[in-house]
């Protein structure tokens, strides 16, 4: 079923220490607790796949996709104090974030 009119957030986050549990746990944790954004209309937290091809990238740790009304819901997410609270508490966590915004063609 295709999803129209919505705002898709897309985060891809790569921690400094992949390999520590502990800190995988508490970006995911940091998620949920993000998750509690009111402009959020739906989320989903992931990590890669085991897919195995050519144009797959699973260089990351955790995948973040977020669901949103329209633009100008994201945009108040992107300072809504939950966000910047989740921003101060975790970045220490991740080495490098990259984010796809997507909107209906």
């Amino acid at each position: 079923m295709q999803l129209s009119n919505i705002f898709i957030h897309h985060v891809y986050f790569w921690l400094h220490n992949p390999s520590s549990e502990a800190d995988y746990n508490a970006l995911i944790d940091g998620l949920k607790k993000l998750s509690a954004a009111e402009s959020i209309q739906d989320y989903h937290i992931g990590k890669p796949a085991t897919t195995s091809r050519d144009v797959i990238d699973v260089s990351y740790s955790v995948s973040w996709m977020l669901v949103f009304k329209n633009k100008e819901d994201q945009d108040s997410y992107q300072v809504d104090p939950i966000h910047l609270n989740f921003v101060k508490e975790c970045s220490h966590l991740w080495s490098k974030v990259t984010v796809y915004d997507t909107v209906d063609i």
